[in-house]
């Protein structure tokens, strides 16, 4: 699944990894994916075009950043939140929008140079006439109060400029008001972060002690009982020789049509799980 979302989250996806998936409904999910952003980008292409006939083109370009995976995809809106506040901004203040870069599944934590997005829109910054970067938020550029006083230090050396939709002016003013203002509400942003991590990781721990599991792959026990059942019934019998071997309890499973999730006869060590469990 995960790498099904980042082909169709990717700048380079193709119809090739679209038919490449199995599911009708994540074919059609990723068709109109794929749509909206080329409509999008064709939008952007025409508004330039008017900004430019006009005189008034202020180039700009969007960055965009989702910190979990379960919140990536094409039926998932963080990204599409993201880039309909960018867009009503720009349009309202007069930027056309020229490029799009999208960090998905990167921690606001992170350092912006370990960001693949962000490098790539900071070089494309540096090699065409694009001096300014719009964000939705202040926190979608960074939660971590070093990493956004860091990584905005670093643009402003670079003579680009950083706005947020949602605060204009929070990355522009320099006054030691608004310098102060910066890092109090980071810094509010950082401790909120932290606060959720923790109550995520307190939460889990109460589930994993009341049901014994929280995260990870399901069980066959769990998806699959059945399964389960058939190879303890197996494992059971007793030919001649002895107790019947993990291999042939596999083999015996193979026989009444009993497979992996890939078609294939059990791994004698799964066989050995499913009889423990």
């Amino acid at each position: 699944m995960g790498k099904r979302i980042k082909a169709a989250t990717s700048p380079n996806w193709t119809f090739t990894d679209l038919w490449a998936r199995s599911s009708p409904i994540e074919i059609e999910r990723a068709s109109c994916y794929l749509f909206s952003r080329k409509r999008n980008e064709v939008q952007r292409q025409v508004d330039v075009r008017k900004s430019e006939m006009s005189g008034q083109c202020q180039k700009a370009v969007a960055y965009l950043r989702t910190s979990s995976k379960a919140n990536v995809g094409a039926d998932k809106d963080s990204d599409k939140r993201q880039r309909a506040a960018i867009d009503a901004y720009s349009k309202a203040a007069g930027f056309a929008i020229v490029a799009e870069f999208y960090d998905a599944a990167v921690s606001g934590a992170d350092p912006v140079g370990d960001r693949p997005g962000f490098a790539d829109m900071l070089e494309r910054l540096l090699s065409n006439g694009a001096r300014t970067i719009i964000v939705e938020s202040p926190d979608r550029f960074a939660r971590d109060l070093m990493v956004q006083l860091a990584g905005h230090d670093l643009l402003k050396a670079q003579g680009i400029a950083l706005i947020a939709a949602s605060a204009p002016t929070f990355f522009i003013e320099e006054t030691p008001t608004a310098v102060l203002v910066r890092q109090v509400l980071g810094a509010v942003a950082e401790f909120e972060k932290t606060t959720t991590v923790a109550k995520l990781a307190a939460a889990r721990k109460r589930k994993r002690l009341a049901n014994g599991k929280c995260e990870g792959r399901k069980s066959l026990a769990e998806t699959r009982p059945e399964v389960v059942a058939l190879a303890k019934r197996l494992a059971r019998k007793k030919p001649k020789g002895g107790r019947m071997s993990l291999r042939a309890v596999a083999a015996e499973m193979a026989a009444q049509g009993v497979m992996n999730e890939r078609g294939k006869p059990f791994n004698p060590k799964s066989v050995a799980v499913m009889i423990s469990a």
